[in-house]
Formats: structure tokens, sequence, C-alpha cells
């Protein structure tokens, strides 16, 4: 089913027809359905969740169901970021709709497994039609189920079929074809690990050419030992996490290699204000700024980067300050939990 518009964006896309005429079906495609949600531990918070009325109940230590009230859809991917002043690591376990809502499960754990209550951002998204790129950017997910050899779902804006190929050791190759873009690496991408069993997932390398997207994910056990499991990727460029096109979209992205990535990797929706910018505030802690970005309610996703098992998360929950919205801290480790310099990509997106 196609997702309930807010208010606002339905008079926004009502104005830009008036003033730019009707928009082809690919042009105008939106997500089936969209949901985020922040969750400080003890409740949601509004500014970070969407639609409002998302819920979330804590079962077993660690484990929370999320209900995104009228979003059902097929498919679709999960990706979910801790929040914790310490090691944390979150992933998903299941989803799928029950009647009109999506229902998500996620869990969390620390170094070594053991399951742990800890704040988080979740991302819930679908979508069946193809998006127009010279409109709309790049857009594309996977969800690679490693068990059965299979994709359970997967999306392309450019209409185009995404593939993944397993080469041992818990390192995937996936492949975007179509979603063209200059090259060598261009956009970004969240990666989240989905098992029962805690694991995480991260961003080897990817390369970008005319032809589309390479991304090499890595995954590994709560110990850092590599590991097979299934995994949802997400890629953006030009373009919000979930992929709807309608501006004005307040979305960005960074990648921290280190150092800063190239400038294809670091995109402000808000370009003529200002680049994102990211500033160390020790070891394993990054404070990144995307300016003049606050349309709320927004979310924030984190995923670590490079060939090896080091992990990162938030800090704290994202805050605005004016227009900024401002990320205090990416936190990274390495597996025995100790804050490690390394590389990560963190994406912002706003509902309108």
């Amino acid at each position: 089913m196609r997702r309930k518009l807010p208010a606002l964006l339905i008079a926004l896309v009502t104005t830009l027809t008036a003033v730019f005429g009707a928009v082809s079906p690919a042009a105008a495609a939106l997500p089936d359905a969209v949901g985020f949600v922040l969750w400080n531990g003890a409740a949601t918070v509004p500014s970070g969740t969407w639609p409002a009325a998302t819920s979330v109940s804590p079962g077993p230590v660690g484990i929370y169901t999320i209900k995104f009230p009228g979003q059902a859809a097929k498919g679709g991917v999960v990706h979910v970021t801790a929040i914790n002043s310490g090691p944390r690591f979150c992933q998903a376990v299941k989803w799928g709709p029950s009647g009109t809502d999506e229902i998500v499960v996620v869990q969390c754990s620390q170094p070594g497994g053991a399951l742990v209550a800890t704040a988080f951002t979740a991302l819930f998204d679908s979508s069946s039609a193809p998006i127009s790129s010279a409109i709309n950017g790049r857009f594309g997910y996977v969800d690679w189920n490693d068990a059965t050899g299979t994709m359970v779902d997967q999306f392309n804006s450019s209409g185009a079929v995404n593939g993944v190929t397993p080469l041992g050791g818990g390192v995937y190759e996936v492949k975007l074809p179509g979603l063209s873009t200059a090259g060598p690496i261009d956009g970004s991408l969240q990666v989240t690990a989905v098992n029962s069993t805690p694991a995480r997932c991260k961003v080897r390398n990817w390369t970008s050419s005319p032809a589309g997207q390479v991304a090499y994910v890595a995954c590994f056990t709560s110990t850092g030992a590599p590991f097979k499991t299934r995994f949802t990727l997400s890629y953006q460029y030009n373009q919000s996490l979930w992929g709807a096109g309608w501006p004005p979209r307040y979305f960005g992205y960074l990648w921290f290699r280190p150092p800063v990535g190239p400038p294809s990797t670091n995109f402000n929706s808000q370009a003529g204000f200002g680049v994102n910018t990211l500033m160390g505030a020790g070891v394993g802690l990054s404070l990144v700024t995307f300016p003049r970005l606050v349309g709320l309610p927004d979310t924030v996703q984190v995923t670590a980067s490079g060939g090896t098992s080091e992990f990162c998360n938030l800090l704290a929950p994202w805050v605005h300050s004016a227009t900024d919205t401002i990320v205090r801290d990416v936190a990274c480790y390495d597996s025995g939990g100790a804050r490690v310099n390394t590389g990560f990509l963190v994406s912002a997106n706003a509902a309108v």
C-alpha cells in the first residue's frame, strides 16, 4: 500500500504540479511505505519519529518490537543504529506487515554477544516503482539471505535488477546496476545485519562508475570473527535514504574515510548554504554538522566502513541548533569495545 503523506508534503506536491505541470508516474514515484523511530530507552522521541503514533515495545532485555502504523508493505529493508555512551550495536531480527501496520523486531548487543538495553534509531522503507534518476538522484537497496542464497527483496530506481555474490568469510559483493555516477566513489551506503544471533555488518569498500555501483559488505560476530548472515544494504546518491524525490527534501550524508572522503560522498540538499563538516572530538569520536538540514521529524543512521571488524554507533541522539542538525558524536570501537579511529558513513534524513 502507499503511505499516507503528511499534509505539508501533499500541499507541496500540489504547488509543484501547478507550477511545473503534471509529473510522469516514474518521476513522481514515492516509497510504498516509510517509518522511522528514535527510542531513548524509555519512550519514543517525537522529533525523531514518523508516523507520530509509532510505538516501541521492549521485550526480553535487548529485544524491541516496533509498530509503524499504516506502513504495511511487502518486503523492504530495515536499518538500525545503537545510541549509547558505551560500545553497543543493534541489528534487525525480522519485519513484516500486520494488517495495515509494519512490525519490526530489533535486538541490541555489546561486544561478546550479551543482549543489552539501549537507545536506538531505526528505519523501515519499501519501494516498488522506478524513480526517474534524472530528477531524483539514485537510490537502491537489497535484502540478501545468506542461509538460503536468495534475494529476499531488492529495489533499483533505474529499474535494473540488483545482485549479491557471496565471496566467502562473511564478505559479499553487491551490484547495483544502472545507478550510474561518474566515480570513482559517489554517494553513501548503510548496512545492517539481519539475524537472531548477535552480528554486525559494515561497508568494506565500494566503487562507482557509469555502469552502476559495486559495494563490498563484511559481516562479523559479536567478537569480530567473520560471519555469514542475512543483511540489508541501501544506497543513496543526491537522494534521501528512502528514495522519496519531491523537494524540498532535507537530507545529507558524509563519508569519514578517514580522512573525509571525496566531495562526491559529502552531500547536503541545501548545498547553497554549505557542506557537511566533521570535527574530531577525541579518539573514536567525531562531531558531524549538517548545515540547514533541520526539517522535523528526522532520522540519522551510521554504518562503519573499512576492512576490519570495528563498528560505530551514536554517542547520543542528534540535536538541532537553529537550522543545523548536529551529531554529537559518532563513536567507533574495536571488537573488544575500546574506542578507535575508523571509517564510517553517516546519513541524516527528514520527513519533509
